[in-house]
């Protein structure tokens, strides 16, 4: 099982010790968007939607589920995330939701399971603010754009 680092050498599933490792300054960022059909792009972005504020709500669902990664993924560790945004744009060409969110820490370990977190939840609550009119949104390009800090050094993604 080599490179996979959640892996022992019986090929077993085991949480990483990250004990031995420096605590330093740790950013991620993730994107994902969510397409839907016209008429419920505008019904969001005008601010109609019968469940209220999709935009807002989904924002801070976004920074809600980054706080609860470690209780959603079995092998993250838990981390004392000093900061979380979650940008939601509108984009008229997809047409949808535009998803990034990017998380910040002082530890051991990354922060790209909370980022990737953050995505998924925000794209999620859009999907369950607006499924009543519109059934078949697709949530999708959800990535990790931009890592730094650790003894990988800094990812960027092309």
């Amino acid at each position: 099982m080599s490179g996979l680092t959640h892996f022992d050498a019986k090929g077993d599933a085991h949480m990483v010790d990250v004990s031995e490792k420096a605590v330093t300054a740790r950013v991620a960022t993730a994107e994902g968007w969510v397409k839907m059909a016209p008429e419920t792009f505008d019904i969001i972005t005008e601010g109609r939607a019968k469940k209220g504020d999709v935009i807002g709500v989904a924002r801070l669902a976004g920074i809600m589920g980054s706080k609860k990664t470690p209780e959603l993924i079995p092998l993250c560790h838990p981390l004392p995330v000093t900061k979380v945004s979650v940008e939601i744009t509108p984009d008229a060409a997809l047409p949808g939701l535009r998803i990034e969110a990017t998380v910040k820490t002082t530890g051991q370990t990354g922060v790209e399971m909370e980022a990737l977190t953050a995505v998924s939840t925000a794209a999620l609550t859009v999907y369950d603010m607006a499924k009543a009119v519109d059934k078949a949104m697709q949530i999708g390009g959800i990535r990790v754009i931009l890592k730094d800090g650790g003894k990988s050094g800094r990812y960027e993604a092309t």
